[in-house]
């Protein structure tokens, strides 16, 4: 979750020093730590400083970029951002580069085509967008959420070059829930109507632009998941021999597993949206329980240690999107392995 918070509401600067700080004590969070601190640099304009950070992800001198889970999203960010402060060949070269790789995540995708609309650069815009809608949308009449703000964004950049609709901005249209249309948020008359002197013009672009950013900072505002710890078996193993009590707990890795699905089931019957799983490893635990002046063989420090994770951004949505592998690692489909009985 990148902030959007005006400068001279956050020192952006203290915040990004504290996430660098924080990077330092937990190095397995420090990719999504680290890029939260330059998108705050960004915030309070030291752009540079938010590109040394860029590069220190992808810095091989670093050790951190062996581990990166996404080094596309944080070239992506890079190349939005120097194009920000005038190296705009350095970021158009990242950004040629990255469309050349395809990736398979939608986040890359968006962050570059906004890059180009931002600069007016409409037509290479759209041809982005839809470069990646033909590449992870098996279809035009279903989306994953993941993949919804390619369709959003490919559906601005058609309107504002006046195109007509084609099947994907008709699928981007039923999926928006929004009070106000995509058709009137993405309208280039909003822009005019803005340097309107009649009043009651003004009022309804007053209206819309709330209506817009309420939808954008509740996505962004929704909190962690309620999250299920997952133990994997290697990892469990090493958890009961180094402490045996825990064996209450978790009888076998198969009833773990089949513990987690439950209980994961009944959350969501039972009303509780915004479901997740979080993994958790020996080392981390038993800094955990450290850190909380406790010993990891508290079996009442399980839910808190999970919910840490959560919070640090660790955990992974249930129920896994369709056609998504199962979460508990196995390599055939959650619907044929563990959502089997959903």
């Amino acid at each position: 979750m990148r902030p959007d918070t005006p400068a001279e509401n956050v020192d952006h600067t203290a915040e990004a020093a504290r996430l660098e700080r924080t990077a330092g004590l937990y190095p397995e969070d420090a990719e999504a730590l680290l890029l939260r601190a330059a998108a705050h640099l960004e915030l309070s304009g030291d752009r540079p400083a938010a590109t040394a950070l860029y590069d220190r992800l992808l810095s091989a001198s670093e050790g951190l970029s062996k581990d990166l889970e996404n080094p596309t999203l944080i070239r992506a960010l890079k190349a939005s951002n120097l194009w920000e402060y005038d190296h705009e060949a350095e970021a158009r070269a990242i950004i040629d580069g990255i469309r050349l790789t395809a990736p398979r995540d939608p986040a890359p995708w968006v962050i570059i085509a906004e890059a180009l609309e931002s600069h007016d650069e409409l037509e290479a815009a759209e041809e982005t967008y839809t470069e990646a809608a033909r590449l992870l949308l098996p279809s035009t009449t279903e989306a994953a959420p993941s993949t919804q703000p390619l369709l959003y964004g490919r559906h601005r950049v058609r309107r504002m070059r006046g195109l007509p609709h084609d099947d994907w901005d008709t699928l981007a249209d039923s999926l928006h829930s929004a009070p106000v249309s995509l058709d009137e948020l993405h309208d280039p008359k909003r822009v005019w109507s803005l340097g309107s002197d009649n009043p009651a013009e003004l009022q309804a672009e007053i209206s819309r632009l709330r209506a817009e950013l309420g939808a954008y900072r509740e996505a962004l505002s929704r909190p962690f998941p309620v999250a299920v710890l997952h133990w994997p078996a290697p990892e469990l193993s090493e958890l009961l021999s180094a402490y045996p009590t825990l064996s209450t707990e978790y009888p076998s890795h198969e009833i773990h597993l089949s513990t987690i699905e439950t209980s994961l089931r009944e959350l969501s019957s039972s009303g509780t949206g915004n479901l997740g799983i979080v993994t958790g490893t020996v080392p981390s635990y038993e800094a955990f329980a450290a850190s909380e002046g406790s010993s990891p063989d508290d079996v009442t420090l399980l839910p808190q240690y999970a919910t840490t994770l959560a919070a640090r951004g660790r955990a992974v949505a249930w129920p896994p999107e369709t056609g998504a592998g199962c979460w508990c690692g196995e390599p055939q489909s959650y619907v044929a392995c563990h959502g089997a009985a959903n």
